[in-house]
């Protein structure tokens, strides 16, 4: 496949210079897309045989990357391999991404960074941890690091979608939406490296960017929800490399069991109870069963557990701690009038007290069962026997 190595750079002028040296050593050609740099890092490059772009202003990563593939389809260039530019990553490592590319074509490959080093940041720990997490309920891709910037992606790919996001929320939602397309997503481990805090220069806005993050989760978590087809570039592949498990009509108890052991990691059987009780405490009439099954499936949650969660929430008791709540909420006071007029005849007002009410306490009984399951689960995890299978 003939591949681009692409470098996205905004304001890294003095590490910029050693990266491409690197990368243009792997024989492969080179595209540095300046992002609107104010420190005049692309003067450090022109040395060097490589393709240069330049943005009059700061666009975002997303699209200093989609200009790279508008450069990569125009050369006739099928894959691009792109790099940041502040020496985290090391270009000896792309044969591994390529290698990888070449198994599971077509792919995006990521290159899973090791993070073992005492100089890697506790917030680069925590909010990898949180991008895998909602990565994982949208797509169900299990991937060890959503947040790399040292990933492989087919050219065709990038030019099949409109994307939405240009900063750094693009490389979330190039994932999710490659996943519902059929294309599918591997990780191989990479090396790292994160200098000392005071040699260390970082772009990523704890502000903006994270609430860029989060509303763009918000809005890929509600398409998921979505009972519509996505839009599907390869129909063939799976969309993730993820074990399927198949149902057998023929035999009720055995498709019982193996939906039973779906998603069954502490903390998405966790997840799976906080939506059971929730979605119990919502004010869905006769359609609880329907709701939470499909909700689950959707979220790639276990269905089962998530159900069997729900029914803690059947009349009267959450039903009626939700009207009380939400009463309480309009009016300042508890329903203590229990006359047939009050719960029979304004019975509109009463499920809008339940679903107030159930806003409010659903979430909070829901992350009470959760913090309990989870707890027991680690703790029966731990107590497994010393060879015993491990957890799906």
């Amino acid at each position: 496949m003939k591949t681009l190595i692409v470098i996205p750079l905004y304001n890294h002028g003095a590490s910029v210079a050693r990266v491409a040296e690197q990368a243009l050593a792997t024989g492969l050609p080179l595209l540095v897309v300046d992002d609107g740099s104010t420190d005049e890092g692309l003067q450090a490059v022109r040395h060097l045989a490589c393709h240069t772009l330049r943005f009059a202003r700061n666009r975002g990563k997303g699209a200093a990357i989609l200009a790279g593939a508008d450069f990569a389809a125009a050369h006739d260039f099928e894959v691009i391999i792109t790099l940041d530019a502040d020496g985290q990553h090391d270009p000896a490592d792309l044969p591994l991404l390529m290698a990888k590319a070449e198994e599971h074509w077509p792919a995006v490959v990521i290159g899973a960074r090791q993070m073992v080093q005492d100089t890697v940041p506790g917030a680069s720990h925590f909010g990898r941890a949180f991008s895998n997490f909602w990565v994982r309920l949208e797509c169900g891709a299990d991937l060890p690091d959503t947040q790399s910037g040292f990933r492989l992606y087919p050219v065709a790919m990038l030019h099949f979608f409109s994307w939405s996001r240009r900063r750094y929320d693009f490389e979330v939602e190039v994932l999710v939406r490659a996943c519902w397309a059929g294309v599918r997503l591997a990780s191989v481990d990479v090396s790292v490296h994160y200098p000392p805090p005071h040699e260390r220069i970082s772009h990523f806005h704890k502000g903006l960017d994270n609430l860029r993050l989060s509303l763009l989760h918000s809005r890929l978590v509600l398409r998921r929800l979505l009972p519509m087809p996505c839009r599907q570039m390869l129909p063939g592949p799976k969309a993730a490399p993820q074990k399927v498990q198949k149902v057998v009509i023929g035999n009720p108890w055995q498709a019982f069991k193996k939906i039973c052991q779906e998603h069954i990691s502490p903390l998405w059987l966790a997840l799976a109870v906080w939506l059971g009780i929730f979605m119990g405490a919502l004010p869905i009439l006769a359609g609880h069963t329907v709701a939470v099954i499909y909700v689950a499936h959707r979220l790639h949650l276990n269905k089962v557990v998530a159900v069997a969660a729900s029914n803690l929430c059947m009349p009267p008791v959450v039903p009626v701690l939700c009207i009380q709540t939400g009463y309480f909420l309009w009016h300042g006071e508890f329903l203590l009038d229990f006359t047939w007029e009050k719960w029979l005849l304004e019975g509109h007002y009463r499920l809008l007290d339940w679903l107030v009410g159930s806003l409010v306490l659903g979430p909070l009984l829901g992350l009470l069962g959760a913090a309990v399951i989870y707890l027991v689960a680690r703790y029966t995890h731990c107590l497994r026997p010393q060879g015993s299978p491990a957890e799906p």
